[in-house]
């Protein structure tokens, strides 16, 4: 579905990229790990265009075939089925919940099916629904990560990028996200996930890449990963051989 070739992304005068080969496949959840600073962040922000690659393609494949997003903004990149949820979760807190949900779907027209997909995420989120005309500012950060997926999927994504859904969270809290994130990935979405929590990341991805210094020096079945010497170390914070 996703294909990163050679891509090298610079933020200022620092290359935090540097030349990555990915691919993320049709039905997948790819973790993408590492420590602070690797470069995942800035993956996630040229796949969705708010970073333009100085070199290399980013190519997604759909029914129509396969199309190179690097030249693309980021609303024609999210028309073409690819969904951003941010580091920080990034809602807009004077805004209502709803009208938070609703600036997921900006680029749609069809209010019918508007109307039935809110209907569908308040029955997936029920704290969301109860909430509706809150100010997303004064949800919990675990209730405002439930919006901010919520708010991506309105616009009915076939990738969803998420950057650090589990940051600040508490642990039931973390295990309430990472249950909601298989369960998407079980109902047809692809998911890219870039996560803090390597254990759980590697727990439930099919596949992982592991970043340092804006380069890949690691990658495969995620559940080789969870037992290489080096992931255990430096990621998973256990003793070789533990």
């Amino acid at each position: 579905m996703l294909e990163l070739d050679s891509v090298e992304i610079w933020r200022g005068a620092s290359r935090a990229v540097q030349g990555i080969d990915l691919v993320v496949r049709a039905g997948e959840i790819v973790a993408l790990l590492g420590a602070n600073g690797a470069g995942k962040t800035t993956t996630l922000l040229g796949v969705s265009g708010l970073l333009r690659p100085r070199r290399g393609r980013i190519r997604l494949a759909g029914e129509g075939g396969t199309v190179d997003l690097q030249t693309l903004s980021p609303d024609r990149i999210v028309a073409l089925g690819v969904a951003h949820c941010p580091e920080g979760r990034q809602v807009f807190g004077s805004l209502s919940v709803r009208q938070n949900l609703l600036l997921g779907a900006y680029l749609r027209r069809d209010r019918d099916g508007i109307a039935q997909d809110l209907a569908r995420l308040e029955r997936r989120f029920p704290i969301l629904g109860e909430r509706r005309d809150m100010a997303a500012g004064q949800l919990s950060g675990g209730e405002q990560m439930m919006l901010a997926i919520g708010r991506a999927l309105m616009s009915r994504p076939r990738l969803l990028m998420l950057d650090e859904p589990s940051l600040g969270l508490a642990p039931r809290m973390v295990e309430e996200i990472f249950d909601i994130v298989v369960e998407l990935n079980r109902a047809g979405t692809t998911v890219l996930l870039v996560e803090q929590n390597a254990s759980m990341a590697l727990d439930i991805a099919h596949r992982a890449y592991v970043l340092e210094t804006g380069r890949i020096i690691l990658s495969g079945p995620a559940a080789e990963l969870a037992r290489d010497d080096a992931v255990r170390r430096s990621y998973l914070g256990m003793e070789v051989g533990s």
